[in-house]
C-alpha cells in the first residue's frame, strides 16, 4: 500500500529531485533514506525550475535589445547549465549504443562509453537546433514561457511511468539504484507533467498529450527490443524526445 507523503515529505522529494536533475546550489537536505523512485513524481516540479531559468534568461536577453536567434540560444544554453547536460548525455549515449551495438551486450557497453561516436552527436545536434529553431520563432517572452514550462515539466512527467513498465536493462546503475516506482508514483507524475500542458491552451494541451502517449510507447518498445528494459541513458533519451515533441506542439499553437 503507498502511503501519501506528508507535506514535508513531498517538500524533501521535490528537494531530491532538484538535487538529482539539476546543478542548482541547493542546502543540504537530510532525504531520510527517501529512495527516487519513491520521489520520481515531482521530477515535473524540477522541469518548472528548469523552464523559469531559460525563460528568465531569454526576458533578460530581450530586454537588452537581443534578436530572438541570439536571446533563444542563451535560454537553452541557460536550460543546459541549470541541468548540467544530463538528459542530452542520456540522448547520446543511447544513440551511438542503438545505432552501433550489434548485440543487447555491445549496445549496453556502448552507452556506459563516455566517449560520444557519430550517432550520439548527430543526435544532439539535431536536438539542439530543432529546440533552438523552436524557441526563436515565437513572437515574445511569454510564448517562450509558456512552451518552456509545458515542455520542461510534461517530459519529466514521463519518468515514472517508464521506469514502472520497463524494468532495468542492468542490475546496476542509475536506474537500477533508483528502485522500483509505484503505480501511484507513476501516476502522480503523469498528472504533473499533464497539468503543465495547459500552458499550451486546451487544443494543444490535447495534441500534445497525444503525441506523447505515441512516443512513450514507441520509445518504450524500442528500448525493450533494443536492450531488454530501461537505463537512466534510456530515461534521458526520453526526457529529450518528449521536451522536443512539445515544443512542436507549442510551435504551431502558441505562434
Amino acid at each position: 500500500m503507498t502511503v501519501v507523503p506528508s507535506p514535508r515529505q513531498a517538500l524533501d522529494d521535490i528537494a531530491l529531485c532538484l538535487v538529482f536533475f539539476t546543478r542548482l546550489p541547493l542546502p543540504v537536505v537530510d532525504f531520510r533514506d527517501r529512495s527516487l523512485a519513491a520521489a520520481i513524481w515531482a521530477a515535473p516540479v524540477a522541469g518548472l525550475g528548469v523552464a523559469v531559468i531559460g525563460a528568465l534568461v531569454y526576458a533578460v536577453g530581450s530586454w537588452l535589445g537581443l534578436a530572438a536567434g541570439p536571446a533563444a540560444a542563451l535560454a537553452l544554453a541557460a536550460t543546459l547549465l541549470a541541468t548540467g547536460c544530463i538528459h542530452e548525455d542520456g540522448l547520446s549515449d543511447v544513440a551511438d549504443g542503438f545505432g552501433g551495438g550489434k548485440t543487447r551486450e555491445k549496445k549496453l557497453e556502448i552507452m556506459r562509453d563516455s566517449r560520444i561516436g557519430a550517432y550520439g552527436a548527430c543526435a544532439l545536434g539535431i536536438s539542439l537546433l530543432i529546440r533552438w529553431s523552436v524557441l526563436s520563432g515565437f513572437a515574445g517572452t511569454v510564448y517562450v514561457f509558456l512552451a518552456l514550462i509545458a515542455a520542461h515539466a510534461a517530459s519529466r512527467g514521463l519518468f515514472g511511468a517508464f521506469m514502472h513498465l520497463l524494468p532495468a536493462a542492468r542490475s546496476d546503475g542509475l536506474s537500477a539504484d533508483a528502485g522500483m516506482v509505484s503505480a501511484e508514483t507513476a501516476i502522480a507524475g503523469a498528472v504533473l507533467g499533464a497539468v503543465a500542458l495547459l500552458a499550451l491552451g486546451f487544443g494543444g494541451a490535447v495534441a500534445a498529450l497525444i503525441l506523447l502517449g505515441l512516443l512513450f510507447a514507441a520509445f518504450r518498445e524500442l528500448c525493450r527490443n533494443q536492450i531488454g528494459g530501461q537505463t537512466g541513458d534510456t530515461v534521458g533519451a526520453l526526457q529529450q524526445l518528449g521536451e522536443i515533441a512539445i515544443l512542436l506542439v507549442a510551435s504551431v499553437c502558441l505562434s
